[in-house]
């Protein structure tokens, strides 16, 4: 029922009140006590929610780069990792024999190159003395030349080795949490086919959602006017909460924007990044997302719990002359602080009851105001009719 339906029934009882001697008396209505609470005044910044999700910053799949059986697991699966920490082993047997062939390549063409410098420098002599033509003093320094390219090749036929040779070693490439262990030892695996187990990081962790497109445009509008940067240019803070918490207990900062909406939903990628020192943050959990929606501006602002519906408008009781209960219909704008911002209707120093506001059946009914805070407005306070009762 509204007040307007509260407001008859209360005429109707004051007139069967009244029949009798001293009627006129019994029109008089008792005052009916109320917590109120002055409107709030105060500079705030509106914050906008989202939803999204935890995502890692880096996230890695471990695929061996050489051939060969699987021959150990060096990690706990779940587990954290380090960079650099051993993961698997491939059997290395094959490697470390084609390591030695190359080595002893090597040696072969370092003598190779030893005895042709030897051959050039007695060459050079004799085609001093006329004991050889320069003819084959030129062969001798053209095998020269030859056997240096052909150490070249040996050190380099080396180098892989030892690299295929020290691949048969799976290490972290990043810090983070490792996944399971996909391959088995045993089973056969090859590069770029196989994947072993996937490594995420941990701290610090993203958290990606997506704004909509009238969001974006008045960001656009307020970073233009001054009123607040953009999140390309500066790192505006973001609160995040999980699914199992109340309010928005942690505190992180936009790194991303993406460069265009997506056109088929009308959003924006957008990004921001947490601290995970504690590790409450797994990539993939579901996030409840605010972010600073504006520059500091003054505001007044009143508890929801005061605020009435009348079909749809939403208004307010509040204080008037005579302690008489005046209506206010009031436009509301976000929550901030647990209370709610009031883009017009009051004005400063304003009561607005708070409390026993469905005790009021019309406006203009005497009221028992009591004050309480305003963010408080269930505070059991003494209405002070009853206080000066109690001294007397």
């Amino acid at each position: 029922m509204n007040w307007r339906g509260w407001m008859v029934l209360a005429v109707l009882g004051l007139a069967a009140c009244g029949g009798g001697k001293g009627g006129g008396a019994g029109m008089q209505m008792p005052p009916t006590p109320v917590n109120v609470a002055a409107v709030v005044e105060r500079d705030v910044a509106e914050w906008d929610e989202y939803t999204g999700r935890i995502e890692a910053i880096d996230a890695v799949e471990i695929r061996p780069r050489v051939t060969g059986y699987l021959a150990g697991v060096h990690f706990a699966e779940g587990g954290s990792v380090a960079k650099g920490d051993l993961l698997f082993t491939i059997d290395d047997r094959e490697y470390r024999a084609a390591e030695a062939t190359a080595r002893a390549d090597v040696a072969r063409a370092d003598s190779r190159v030893q005895l042709a410098q030897q051959e050039a420098a007695r060459a050079d002599r004799l085609v001093k003395a006329k004991a050889i033509s320069q003819g084959e003093a030129e062969a001798r320094h053209a095998e020269l030349k030859q056997a240096k390219a052909d150490q070249l090749s040996a050190a380099a036929r080396l180098d892989q080795a030892s690299l295929n040779l020290s691949f048969t070693r799976v290490t972290a490439p990043i810090g983070g949490r490792a996944g399971a262990a996909l391959i088995k030892p045993g089973n056969l695996v090859a590069p770029g086919e196989s994947l072993l187990t996937t490594v995420v990081s941990i701290d610090p962790v993203h958290v990606v959602f997506q704004g909509d497109e009238r969001a974006y445009l008045r960001y656009q509008a307020m970073a233009r006017a001054g009123t607040r940067p953009s999140s390309r240019e500066a790192q505006n803070p973001v609160r995040v909460g999980l699914a199992n918490e109340t309010g928005f207990p942690h505190e992180g900062h936009m790194d991303f924007l993406d460069n265009a909406l997506d056109p088929a939903t009308g959003t924006i990628r957008a990004r921001a990044v947490l601290a995970n020192a504690e590790g409450l943050f797994t990539p993939g959990l579901f996030a409840r997302v605010q972010l600073l929606g504006s520059g500091q501006r003054a505001a007044l602002l009143i508890h929801d719990q005061a605020v009435l519906t009348d079909q749809d408008r939403k208004f307010v009781y509040v204080v008037g002359a005579k302690s008489a209960a005046e209506r206010r219909d009031v436009t509301l704008g976000a929550a901030v602080e647990g209370l709610r911002i009031v883009e017009s209707g009051l004005k400063s120093g304003d009561r607005v009851v708070v409390n026993g506001m469905k005790k009021i059946f019309f406006p203009g009914a005497p009221l028992q105001p009591v004050d309480v805070p305003m963010d408080a407005p269930n505070t059991i306070v003494e209405a002070p009719a009853a206080a000066a009762k109690g001294k007397g």
